[in-house]
């Protein structure tokens, strides 16, 4: 292939089309546990996360809910991923074999949310929330003296899903209100996809009839493999999911194919990836339960 910037164009212009093709084929599950928020700059505020506004009988002048309890603040970070093409490889008209790794940049950039999202999740009997305290935990506080907990240590079974399950139904705010959360997906790692099968879809359980069947869905995820004992149960239903996922830019492709760029000129090569700026953190706390799965 005779290299010139008309061919280089055209090069640019294939990859790019077989990046998006991938990036829009992908179907990541970051988006059945966190709630995209748009960003407008290096970092945004989410002070309002202290409390959960609830209706109330209008007697008197309204009562203005306080949103400043907190004061929790999710910073974007830069990614990217780039490859050298050789341009030894073009004049050879080899360019054919790069394809295939475009379409793996075009899928990484698409699940990258995932490893943030479910990283947090993993995380989370130790990353703390907006209230200080870690994102599992029991002794979140309430009001001005009460605490909840939406931290277990029990392995997964059908007595600990319904404990949790019954946990999370019985949450009330300050006022003591419920605050009607029906949990609806559990979440685990791929070790125990098959308890959880057995939980959600077996019409019976150690020969009584399972009453958890079809209670929620299910969602294995593979970032979370390393922590195989441990367990999760959201409520994904409100207008806000657990986690957050904060996009700034859209993972973007890029190019850089001038014959005069001072890279082609000392490495022979051309580069192609994608970069975007993004990150992810935590919601309400109440939305989630975790079980470390740590008692005997």
């Amino acid at each position: 292939m005779i290299i010139n910037q008309s061919s280089l164009a055209g090069i640019s212009t294939g990859f790019k089309t077989i990046f998006n093709k991938m990036f829009t084929e992908v179907k990541p599950l970051w988006q059945k546990v966190a709630t995209l928020v748009p960003s407008e700059t290096g970092e945004e505020n989410y002070k309002w996360l202290g409390k959960l506004p609830r209706m109330r009988e209008w007697i008197g002048e309204r009562q203005i809910q306080n949103l400043q309890a907190s004061d929790y603040t999710i910073k974007n970070k830069d990614y990217e991923l780039t490859i050298g093409v050789d341009r030894n490889d073009i004049e050879d008209d080899k360019i054919g074999v790069y394809n295939p790794v475009i379409s793996e940049i075009g899928q990484s950039a698409a699940e990258h949310p995932d490893a943030l999202v479910f990283g947090l999740i993993k995380k989370g009997f130790e990353n703390k929330c907006f209230d200080g305290k870690a994102f599992f935990a029991t002794d979140h506080p309430v009001g001005k003296k009460g605490s909840a907990s939406n931290k277990g240590t029990a392995k997964l079974s059908s007595e600990s899903y319904g404990a949790a399950r019954a946990a999370m139904m019985s949450l009330k705010d300050e006022n003591g209100n419920t605050l009607k959360i029906i949990p609806n997906l559990l979440v685990v790692p791929p070790a125990l996809e098959a308890e959880a099968k057995r939980i959600l879809l077996a019409e019976q359980i150690d020969g009584s009839t399972n009453i958890y069947r079809d209670t929620a869905e299910l969602l294995v995820v593979p970032e979370l493999a390393g922590a195989d004992i441990s367990w999760y149960l959201l409520c994904t239903s409100k207008a806000l999911k657990p986690l957050i996922y904060q996009e700034r830019k859209k993972p973007k492709f890029v190019a850089f194919f001038n014959e005069t760029d001072e890279h082609v000129f000392k490495n022979k090569q051309f580069l192609y990836g994608v970069d975007g700026r993004s990150n992810a953190g935590y919601g309400f706390w109440q939305m989630a339960y975790g079980s470390d799965g740590s008692a005997n």
